[in-house]
């Protein structure tokens, strides 16, 4: 079946699309479509995984046309971060 990795490591971004067996879960479809050797860094024991936004374990299966995400780890603070109305005065 086939299914899509998706990865963004904020520089670059990254849709790959690959086939894997019927019976293949996440962990299975990242190292078939070759996105670890694109991006070494990326460390599955770290980072997490969804498919279509929504975390997963890396054995959770997988179904035909599902896009596999790897997620970056957040670099800031998110509470730190000031949030955006849309409203902001333009003087």
């Amino acid at each position: 079946m086939r299914i899509g990795v998706a990865y963004s490591d904020g520089a670059q971004h990254c849709w790959l699309r690959t086939d894997v067996a019927d019976d293949a879960t996440v962990q299975d479809a990242i190292e078939r479509s070759g996105v670890l050797a694109m991006y070494p860094h990326i460390n599955l024991a770290e980072q997490k995984v969804g498919i279509f936004g929504k975390l997963v374990k890396l054995d959770a299966p997988l179904q035909a046309g599902d896009r596999v995400e790897i997620y970056r780890t957040i670099t800031c603070d998110p509470t730190q971060v000031p949030r955006r109305s849309g409203m902001e005065d333009d003087d």
